[in-house]
């Protein structure tokens, strides 16, 4: 069932370089809005009118039919709207216009759609011109938001879905995170080799990032959308890699000892990564300068994978202080540390919500490695994947909704997205070869 309540939302926007707002009407009460984060996640039914050139009831069939494909599969990487299929739209979804009140919405309440998306371009869609997207409400008629996009070119459609899909999840949910990430992973590119490589988290912009002889680990992205960090290793040594996204240049930086393992900004732009001055490995804090400052959490055992919170005051860490690998959460402005893998022998690769509130982890299971998450408020566990294959190395999405994690259930192993609450799996795209090791980034504009 749906879960709605109403709130004012009419907004104008500023887009991308070459994609700029226009006034597309006045400001509307009570659009819908539906809780992703509650423990009975709702949602909604979702249908696309066709997009309308110049000529009333006249679709356009060049870009305004790509940009309503690129928007359709953005769409279906959101587990909390359905995609009303437009053969149950009886009288078909060419409407006579785009804007209220020239629109017919009963046709879409009919077929059970709570939302309609409308696309409208005045001018025609060859290149250059401009798109007005609006969302109403089925039943009401009421304008969700409206948004206008100019200079439309091509090589821009991607972008205009993205932004569209991102103002509209903010609109429906308060988050709109999710369209604007870039994730870092890591890819096989031959034997003894992996490179650094970026992508969207609905499969477009993929791109290679590093190509330096031997493996790459472990990517994390700092705060500010600069630099990738990883650990690297070769034949002879392992090192803290070190991408800069303003000169594309990359950096190995070598320490003391000879294990760099699982590199993480702070949100200071810090990084917190375990390197190992004596036996174990324990985890330290880098500057700004990629140097050594001071111990984060030390002592006899092994201490690895840190994650932290938006506030920097919470971090989750792996340790085999009480025998097998466990989850730990230290409090950094106490000191104090808390054991939260209540159960079973192996836990292990945490990564905390940037809300702080939920912890995802690998637990081995008599079927296999699975990803559970600890609420931290309840302080309770569950399950959220369940194979097939083997499933690890979760992350949290700057929305504390998604979560990605590494899965070879269809045998390579392959980057999937799931939800806090769980769900279907859905996988990103990222071309032919092994992908693992996701990391959620966000790129400014």
């Amino acid at each position: 069932m749906s879960t709605m309540r109403h709130r004012s939302c009419f907004s104008l926007f500023a887009g991308l370089a070459l994609v700029f707002c226009l006034a597309v009407g006045t400001a509307a009460a009570g659009p819908v809005q539906v809780d992703i984060y509650g423990p009975g996640q709702g949602s909604l039914n979702l249908a696309m009118a066709a997009p309308l050139g110049p000529t009333p009831g006249t679709p356009v069939s060049g870009m305004g039919v790509k940009l309503n494909g690129f928007i359709n599969e953005n769409l279906s990487f959101l587990p909390f709207l359905r995609l009303v299929d437009q053969r149950a739209i009886l009288g078909g979804t060419v409407m006579q216009g785009y804007k209220s009140p020239d629109i017919d919405l009963k046709r879409f309440q009919l077929a059970g759609a709570d939302l309609v998306v409308t696309a409208g371009w005045p001018q025609g869609d060859a290149s250059g011109s401009f798109v007005e997207l609006r969302v109403y409400e089925a039943l009401s008629g009421k304008l969700v938001f409206g948004k206008a996009y100019s200079h439309v070119e091509d090589g821009l459609l991607p972008n205009v879905a993205d932004r569209f899909c991102s103002d509209l999840m903010k609109a429906l949910t308060g988050r709109g995170e999710f369209f604007k990430s870039t994730l870092a992973f890591v890819k096989h590119d031959g034997k003894n080799k992996r490179d650094v490589w970026l992508v969207k988290p609905v499969g477009r912009d993929l791109r290679k990032i590093t190509n330096l002889p031997g493996e790459a680990l472990s990517p994390s992205w700092s705060p500010d959308g600069r630099f990738v960090v990883f650990s690297h290793f070769d034949d002879r040594s392992h090192a803290l890699g070190v991408w800069d996204r303003l000169t594309r240049q990359v950096q190995r930086i070598r320490f003391p000892g000879n294990t760099v393992i699982g590199p993480c900004f702070l949100p200071d732009n810090k990084v917190a990564v375990s390197l190992s001055s004596g036996r174990n490995p324990d985890i330290f804090l880098l500057n700004h300068l990629f140097k050594k400052e001071r111990e984060l959490e030390a002592n006899p055992s092994i201490n690895v994978s840190p994650s932290f919170d938006a506030t920097g005051t919470k971090m989750a860490f792996t340790s085999s202080r009480m025998g097998g690998p466990q989850v730990f959460m230290k409090d950094m402005t106490t000191g104090q540390v808390t054991r939260i893998s209540k159960t079973g022998s192996y836990n292990t690769e945490p990564s905390i919500s940037p809300d702080g509130t939920l912890v995802a982890f690998t637990k081995m299971t008599d079927t296999g490695h699975r990803i559970f998450v600890y609420d931290m408020v309840t302080q309770s566990e569950r399950q959220v994947s369940f194979g097939p294959g083997r499933d690890e190395q979760p992350s949290f999405a700057p929305d504390s909704y998604f979560l990605a994690f590494t899965s070879n259930r269809n045998g390579a192993q392959q980057i999937f997205l799931v939800t806090r609450h769980g769900g279907d799996p859905k996988r990103v795209p990222t071309g032919p070869g092994d992908a693992s090791f996701a990391r959620w980034g966000m790129i400014p504009e």
